[in-house]
């Protein structure tokens, strides 16, 4: 009998052990499952997709304390004034510390770092905690690099001179032209890949070389995102007009973002700061200050 009580005893003590050990054991396949079951449906967890408290004092900072942006030199008007980024005029100028104030940063506490525009999208690691320099969001550059959700909806647009009377109504009547545009930037991609013109067009390493391009004949055109080209028509290159603005073949308009290092856990507190400025009216009210209006341009198609 005591050899059958010890045998009850034993097996009672395993199925209680094994009751307390199935919740756990439960636990730790859910915990689990999502690192390493492929058929889970889960992403595995990472740092950039973790939850990031966006208190100053808990962002991922290239310095402890300071916002560091980068935008190219020279800094070209409309989007920034006197190619001065810190003096907070101009539409991204005014986008950046308006960023910052919403991340919880004084102006004092903004470093302004010079990024070549091609350097902004480069793989690897930034010098900077976000760049804005006109950059539009493309599946290809957000391959290497995060973006913020768009600040900016921009149109590519046409710039001639009045004296070569260029006359078109439609992409087509451009395929005939000399065209240029500044290397790196969507307006040569859409040159490229809408226009299609008869010659390669001429690319340029930045917009002042492009500007004189066309002054000295080398060019037909120049093609630029449309509030750049509003400022050259008005107050760089006297005697040139807009020809018309067009939009991306696949019918989305283009977007600018805030540029950020691959990964980085600092993107959705500035998507968290854009969403802010966009239900505020802030980014509205800063497009109606520093940017031209656009209703008067044609639309080629």
């Amino acid at each position: 009998m005591r050899a059958g009580r010890a045998h009850y005893d034993l097996a009672m003590r395993l199925r209680l052990v094994a009751l307390v050990a199935l919740p756990l054991l439960t636990t730790a396949v859910a915990c689990g499952s999502s690192d390493s079951d492929p058929s889970s449906g889960s992403a595995p967890t990472t740092a950039s997709t973790k939850a990031v408290s966006c208190a100053v004092s808990d962002l991922p900072l290239k310095t402890a304390g300071k916002l560091t942006i980068g935008t190219d030199s020279p800094a070209y008007d409309p989007w920034f004034s006197d190619n001065d980024p810190a003096n907070g005029k101009g539409f991204e100028s005014a986008v950046a510390y308006a960023v910052a104030d919403k991340l919880g940063f004084d102006q004092a506490d903004v470093v302004w770092a010079k990024v070549p525009f091609n350097n902004s999208y480069a793989p690897g690691p930034k010098k900077f905690d976000f760049d804005i320099n006109q950059i539009s969001i493309t599946p290809e550059r957000a391959k290497v690099v995060d973006f913020s959700d768009g600040y900016y909806s921009a149109a590519q647009a046409v710039i001639v001179l009045d004296k070569d009377k260029v006359a078109a109504s439609s992409l087509a009547d451009l395929k005939a032209l000399k065209l240029g545009a500044q290397t790196g930037t969507t307006s040569l991609t859409a040159v490229r890949d809408q226009i299609k013109p008869s010659s390669d067009p001429a690319v340029f390493k930045d917009t002042n070389a492009a500007k004189q391009a066309l002054l000295n004949g080398q060019v037909d055109a120049i093609v630029a995102d449309l509030p750049t080209a509003f400022y050259i028509t008005a107050a760089e290159i006297e005697g040139s007009s807009i020809l018309g603005q067009f939009q991306p073949a696949t019918g989305q308009q283009e977007q600018f973002g805030l540029l950020l290092e691959k990964g980085s856990a600092l993107t959705g507190c500035v998507d968290k700061a854009i969403e802010a400025l966009t239900s505020d009216g802030t980014l509205a009210g800063l497009e109606k200050q520093w940017l031209s209006q656009t209703v008067d341009v044609p639309v080629l198609k």
